[in-house]
């Protein structure tokens, strides 16, 4: 198991980190500001200066995951992680990723007034002597914007007026209860190339729905892996139905076949887009969201959706978009078209 102590400079989750591993049997600490200091010494200057903070660098979210089961291969646990994370993004990256290796994880929230945090940082100012003020206020607006997720999110304890010893016996006490516990789908991370099968919905404007997961970063098309044995477009209906509540009536129609070159630590593989159809306004107010897979959906324009899908994604929309006007599905390799292969076999 693993506690997750959020919060910003100043809410106290080293020095209550540790007291919480004194109450805890078999408590260690772990601290991702080590994996930070090491990426520092090892990359290039020329890469750290295209970054204003180490949690930028996917290598970093990447270990973080990977070193906290690697110490528990060494250890029962739990372990626990004192460590700011306010880019939701982030916290998807990096939850889901555990939550892929069966890792549990509670997210706990060490929360104060932004006056007290000024007055703390202002006393470790003058008593350490090195700490960056200036820097660490800096990160209070963020925070003030992240507590709208957070407070959903975490299991928020109050630690104003609270000694680190008194607030790691509240948090002590709320992972007793099961507080901060997270339900999130446990998807494997692929040991090879995978075929997945996405789905376009269209609502009555011709906007398309894209979904937001709560195991990786970035919003998505609704779909997923195909399974062994399973046809790509069957694969597409059953992740409609299990991810959004909603059961196609009619076999989607393929729109694009992509394939995704591999790209360490990504293996790549085939990429299908089909074609759902629009959904009535019914269809849409019954649209459901499984808490542990899906935050949020919403319907966006093309010109929205370049905002919110990765670069590969985007393309591959854009192919589909095509392929959805002209009548004949695509191929595409990285997101471009390869000839006409396809559609006219097809056609």
């Amino acid at each position: 198991m693993i506690v997750w102590l959020n919060g910003a400079y100043g809410a106290g989750k080293t020095t209550v980190a540790h007291e919480l591993v004194d109450l805890l049997p078999g408590g260690m600490l772990c601290e991702p500001e080590l994996i930070g200091t090491g990426l520092r010494c090892m990359l290039p200057k020329e890469r750290l200066a295209q970054i204003d903070d180490y949690q930028q660098l996917p290598s970093w979210r990447r270990l973080v995951a990977e070193t906290a089961a690697a110490l528990l291969t060494e250890v029962e646990g739990p372990l626990i992680i004192p460590m700011t994370l306010l880019r939701q993004e982030y916290r998807d990256e990096i939850f889901g990723a555990l939550a892929a290796r069966r890792i549990p994880v509670h997210h706990v929230l060490l929360h104060a007034d932004e006056t007290i945090l000024r007055a703390r940082m202002e006393q470790r100012a003058y008593t350490e002597g090195g700490l960056d003020r200036v820097r660490c206020q800096e990160q209070l607006p963020a925070y003030r914007t992240a507590l709208g997720w957070l407070g959903e999110d975490a299991h928020t304890v109050d630690t104003s007026g609270l000694t680190p010893r008194q607030t790691a016996e509240r948090v002590a006490g709320a992972l007793n209860e099961g507080a901060g516990s997270l339900d999130i789908v446990q998807t494997p991370e692929p040991t090879a190339e995978t075929v997945a099968a996405g789905v376009l919905l269209f609502d009555e404007q011709e906007r398309i729905l894209l979904v937001d997961p709560t195991y990786k970063p970035g919003w998505e098309f609704p779909g997923g892996v195909v399974e062994p044995g399973e046809a790509p477009a069957s694969a597409g209906i059953r992740e409609v139905a299990e991810e959004l509540g909603l059961q196609l009536h009619t076999g989607p129609r393929l729109l694009v076949a992509d394939w995704e070159p591999p790209k360490p630590p990504a293996y790549g593989g085939l990429r299908l887009l089909f074609d759902g159809g629009c959904l009535s306004r019914d269809e849409v107010r019954r649209l459901l969201l499984p808490a542990a897979e899906l935050r949020a959906w919403r319907f966006v324009t093309e010109e929205q959706a370049a905002g919110l899908l990765p670069p590969a994604h985007l393309e591959r929309l854009k192919g589909a978009l095509r392929a959805r006007e002209s009548g004949h599905p695509l191929y595409l390799e990285a997101g471009a078209p390869v000839g006409d292969g396809i559609s006219r076999a097809a056609g």
